[in-house]
């Protein structure tokens, strides 16, 4: 049975659905499919742009060249070969929304929708990218991150694992509507990607990252090229970073505050102490047996007591007595979203190679000028 077919005969998983079915009407399948899904009213929403996209495929093609709207019928003609455009490229059905999108297929879409990249990510580089796999754990944060990864096409294929699900609370800062609300967060990210590019591969996790599954993460299909971590548990920082150095696999991390993104070159370093050595004394064995407020005093070290924004510092005391967690705002989500892709790229195409601590910090970059120099 294909994807679309379960989906016709079972929704009672719906919630766990994230992946399109994409159906090429030359196929005699996809074409059964394709009138099945009419048939049995499993369609709300019909969006068929196939012919600006052809337009902009075209344009792409001749950037030299000032072609007038009336020259695109003959243009589009010659280019579909005899084809009928109801069948060129895909037709894909989202079954979360019961959406049905007709698209250039993978190739031309790929080189349409990354064509504004032009060139400050080259052809060749994009070409590499799409090669590469990053996995990232943890997807508050994480989302941000995934959605800019995907919308760049910095990789070719993503791996999310989180075992949480969307609260209320959770919408200050990631990117869904009221409706999502119960759903996993790996949920919510694969689908926002899918519906930007449905055919970039995602993985996800949705128990989250433990022992169990961390091979299949790490290495299943292929090996990660990058790891981005962004959870909150120490556990899985700690058991995490571990594994990445033993299989050399770089790893970011990003704490939205004062945009701080740390970077550790496992695969140029194999040696390299966990965290710069500020996790000194803790191993994947040795936390399991620590309680959460034996964690504070490792977990303060790690993030950078002396280095946290005042507010953030100022709302850590405050947890559990005022407030149930540390903040964490939208801004700073997304701007480290922005952060990470740019240090993810660059790593991949081999161009930043080093470890260390970077800080985008806002206040003092876009800040009040000392008084001697307010005119």
């Amino acid at each position: 049975m294909n994807i679309i077919s379960s989906f016709l005969t079972d929704f009672k998983n719906i919630k766990d659905i994230h992946k399109p079915a994409i159906l090429r009407l030359d196929n005699f399948q996809d074409k059964a499919t394709f009138n099945k899904l009419f048939e049995d009213s499993k369609i709300t929403f019909v969006c068929d742009e196939i012919y600006g996209q052809l337009q902009e495929l075209i344009k792409s093609k001749n950037p030299a060249v000032t072609i007038s709207q009336d020259e695109y019928p003959e243009l589009i003609n010659k280019h579909l070969a005899g084809k009928d455009i109801q069948e060129y490229g895909v037709w894909v059905y989202y079954p979360w929304n019961q959406r049905l999108v007709h698209l250039l297929d993978e190739e031309e879409f790929v080189e349409v929708r990354t064509n504004r990249n032009r060139n400050k990510i080259t052809t060749e580089e994009q070409n590499r990218l799409k090669k590469k796999k990053i996995g990232i754990v943890g997807l508050s944060v994480g989302q941000s991150i995934a959605l800019t990864i995907a919308m760049e096409r910095t990789c070719g294929e993503l791996r999310l694992a989180d075992f949480d699900t969307a609260e209320l609370s959770n919408l200050n800062r990631i990117r869904t509507g009221v409706h999502n609300l119960g759903l996993n967060k790996t949920v919510i990210a694969a689908r926002e990607i899918m519906e930007i590019d449905p055919f970039l591969k995602v993985k996800i996790f949705s128990d989250g990252l433990h022992e169990g599954n961390m091979e299949d993460f790490f290495l299943g299909g292929d090996k990660l090229d990058l790891f981005v971590e962004v959870c909150d548990g120490l556990d899985a920082k700690i058991q995490s970073r571990f594994k990445a150095r033993e299989f050399q696999i770089p790893v970011i991390m990003d704490t939205n505050d004062r945009g701080m993104i740390d970077v550790e070159r496992f695969d140029l370093e194999p040696e390299r102490p966990i965290l710069h050595g500020l996790a000194d004394g803790l191993d994947p064995d040795s936390i399991k047996d620590l309680t959460n407020q034996e964690k504070i005093p490792y977990i303060l070290k790690m993030v950078g007591a002396d280095t946290m924004s005042t507010r953030l510092k100022a709302s850590m005391l405050e947890v559990k007595k005022t407030i149930n967690t540390w903040p964490q705002l939208a801004s700073s989500v997304t701007l480290g979203g922005a952060a990470t892709t740019d240090v993810c790229r660059r790593i991949l195409l081999d161009q930043f190679h080093d470890s260390g601590r970077y800080y985008v910090d806002l206040d003092e970059i876009i800040g009040n000028k000392p008084e001697s120099f307010v005119s």
